[in-house]
């Protein structure tokens, strides 16, 4: 039967699986046939299985890099990129009520989504992340952006009760939202999650439907929780319930809930958490630049949450660099921890893989190099001064690699990055429209 393409061998210095966890295997290589993992060979083996096939096949050596799952950035507002470094050196809610939301309410719209989209979307694939958990408006946008770019996406139904340019009310928003997810509902590439924005700007009735439409539809909940003490301390002035509390009252504390940012738990909180099955998505990069506070990931860990990985919008960050976010979530998690033990290697990059995938369903897709996945693989050329002499690939590329020696993105067994190069995307001309944003951006701001 023909193919859409060869069949793929790819054959790197250092196979990091992320399962088994732990595992390097050197000589390896990755069968590929139709976008999906087929079998994991020794190099051998995959030359002898080459020879006794007729088909068409592309072998790709890659003699000095090692091969991971595909990046899951499983927190972000890509289309913030456009006002990366609009108003840095705040706290969240200056940040947010004083400067940015005063632009969104002037700027948001289809083009604006997508022009940013496009652009989050070739940082991305440049740096590795291959599956993007977005929330933001105009998802259509967005997912028009993404598929140009051929990443894979998992799109935020925002919901929040103030009026915005995207919906009137939380209603509105959840009607658009049943109609995307019915017109993509048979996409590969695409998923949807509920999105109430945070606690303090969603009410009770708001989530109350969301959870009733989780569970009819079999969705899930991404929203930022407990992102800093002044949100738990305002909550607990007003009705005497911490925002966390008031969630698991409504029943959205559960398998489904992807909780974003997390800095303010006790060990209380820690403990329903694990017993709920709620997972955490750590962006530890943008906590720290807005002084939001510390995800205390090495307690979750150990209690056996699942915890992934994002950037948050580059808006606040400023990159979607997610090595940057794996070097910087291991690092703060020992004297978080008071234990250099706490957050291993290994552990931050099954953060920035599985734990992703996990935590939005997917891991029986994406997320680690196995059998039957799809073959969204990431290879990074270790052979430079940086990155040399290396002992153990795994620290190698968590503390000392960067998104700069990604040589090659492959998504469904496609080729978007290859050799440094992009496919099928013109970078300049991605550039040149976001630039144009600048200046009503500029006149949009508040002076101060």
């Amino acid at each position: 039967m023909a193919t859409d393409h060869p069949i793929q061998i790819l054959a790197p210095r250092w196979l990091i699986p992320v399962a088994p966890r732990d595992e390097v295997l050197e000589d390896h290589a990755v069968w590929i046939r139709d976008g999906r993992i087929e079998a994991i060979l020794t190099r051998e083996q995959a030359r002898e299985r080459q020879q006794a096939t007729e088909e068409p096949i592309e072998w790709v050596d890659l003699p000095t890099h090692a091969l991971i799952p595909g990046l899951v950035n499983g927190h972000t507002h890509a289309a913030m990129s456009l006002m990366r470094g609009l108003a840095d050196d705040l706290p969240l809610m200056t940040w947010l009520e004083e400067h940015i939301w005063p632009v969104e309410g002037q700027m948001l719209g289809h083009d604006f989504v997508h022009d940013g989209t496009m652009l989050a979307a070739v940082e991305m694939i440049r740096s590795g992340t291959t599956t993007l958990s977005d929330m933001y408006f105009f998802p259509e946008a967005a997912i028009e952006a993404v598929q140009a770019a051929g990443l894979r996406g998992v799109f935020g139904i925002v919901v929040i009760d103030a009026p915005n340019r995207w919906s009137a009310n939380a209603e509105e928003a959840l009607a658009k939202g049943v109609d995307l997810v019915n017109d993509w509902r048979h996409h590969p590439r695409i998923e949807f999650t509920l999105a109430p924005h945070a606690p303090y700007t969603v009410g009770d009735a708001a989530l109350e439907r969301v959870r009733t439409m989780s569970d009819q539809l079999d969705l899930p909940v991404h929203m930022h929780v407990h992102e800093t003490a002044h949100e738990v301390e305002s909550a607990l002035a007003a009705t005497g319930e911490r925002p966390l509390a008031r969630l698991d009252r409504l029943g959205l504390l559960n398998e489904r809930l992807v909780a974003v940012h997390m800095t303010q738990l006790t060990d209380s909180d820690i403990a329903r958490l694990a017993v709920t099955g709620t997972h955490v998505l750590h962006s530890p990069q943008s906590n720290l630049k807005l002084a939001s506070g510390f995800c205390p990931v090495a307690k979750l860990l150990e209690a056996g949450v699942n915890v992934g990985l994002g950037t948050d919008g580059a808006a606040s960050n400023n990159d979607l660099d997610m090595f940057d976010e794996m070097r910087t979530a291991a690092l703060i998690a020992k004297p978080v921890a008071g234990d250099a033990a706490a957050v291993s290697a290994h552990q931050a990059l099954h953060m920035a893989t599985l734990g992703g995938a996990r935590a939005f369903g997917l891991e029986h897709r994406i997320g680690s190099i196995e059998p039957g996945k799809q073959a969204d693989l990431v290879a990074v050329d270790l052979d430079m001064p940086e990155t040399q002499p290396v002992y153990d690939a795994v620290s190698t590329l968590v503390y000392s690699a960067s998104r700069r020696q990604v040589s090659d993105v492959w998504i469904d067994g496609r080729a978007r990055l290859r050799a440094g190069q992009l496919r099928g995307l013109d970078c300049r001309a991605i550039i040149d429209r976001a630039n144009r944003w600048r200046e009503p951006i500029l006149r949009a701001k508040p002076q101060t």
